[in-house]
């Protein structure tokens, strides 16, 4: 995943960030592992994804899925139609995304999928260009939301669109996303998150038109008894499309 903290200025890659999640890789496809909650959360994320993108510029389109570990997210994508860069700085996140690949083939079989240990800067001097570019559950881990979504913007093409999902900053999401999931019912490796990094929709929203960009979907995601659902409800979880003003 991409982040900033401890490494030279300018970056979007954190050394720290890169080992946290390269000791996740070979248990990220487990359902019922680390990544339980992506799992859970995964099948709302990419639907919401989809339809937004279908809606709005076509069938099969061009992704950029950015911090994103060993797949879900791509490997949902692709399946449904899209062409899909999968694209980490963390190396065994990759190897695990690849691995998965090979072994599930079916899984992209409607649209390409590739995955490259890279990152956002590095595509940027490549001359890459993308319809949409997605960071889920990637803001969290930036010290630097304007820059971060100033990078992502000079990713896109004309007219693309920006998908982030994150966490808010509440009281709520401290009391369950933070000491809930990873210190109570240990869903997720303690320390995967810093609850002061969380960002708020108002957040989201001022860091978007510094770089340019707006807001024009927003949705809480919430789990039940049958899975997550799209909700008004943005206290915790919480997906935006982002798109140029």
């Amino acid at each position: 995943m991409q982040a900033t903290s401890t490494t030279p200025a300018g970056s979007s890659i954190s050394t720290q960030e890169i080992a946290r999640f390269d000791a996740l890789a070979s248990r990220w496809w487990d359902p019922d592992g680390p990544m339980r909650p992506l799992h859970r959360m995964n099948p709302l994320r990419v639907g919401w994804i989809d339809r937004r993108l279908r809606r709005r510029a076509g069938t099969r389109l061009r992704v950029l899925d950015l911090g994103c570990g060993a797949g879900l997210a791509s490997e949902a994508l692709a399946a449904l139609g899209h062409d899909v860069l999968g694209v980490d700085a963390a190396p065994e996140a990759i190897t695990a995304a690849r691995a998965h690949q090979a072994t599930h083939p079916a899984a992209a079989h409607a649209g390409t999928l590739s995955y490259r240990c890279s990152s956002a800067e590095a595509l940027l001097q490549e001359g890459e260009r993308f319809d949409a570019v997605i960071a889920l559950e990637v803001i969290e881990h930036v010290a630097e939301p304007d820059g971060f979504l100033d990078l992502l913007r000079g990713l896109l093409r004309p007219d693309g669109v920006i998908v982030i999902s994150t966490l808010n900053r509440t009281l709520r999401s401290l009391a369950t996303a933070k000491i809930g999931a990873e210190y109570v019912l240990r869903l997720l490796p303690a320390g995967t998150h810093d609850w002061r990094r969380f960002v708020t929709p108002a957040e989201l929203g001022r860091s978007a038109h510094a770089a340019g960009l707006r807001v024009a979907d927003l949705a809480g995601m919430v789990p039940g008894p049958q899975g997550w659902r799209e909700s008004r409800d943005t206290a915790v979880n919480y997906i935006a499309l982002l798109e140029s003003q």
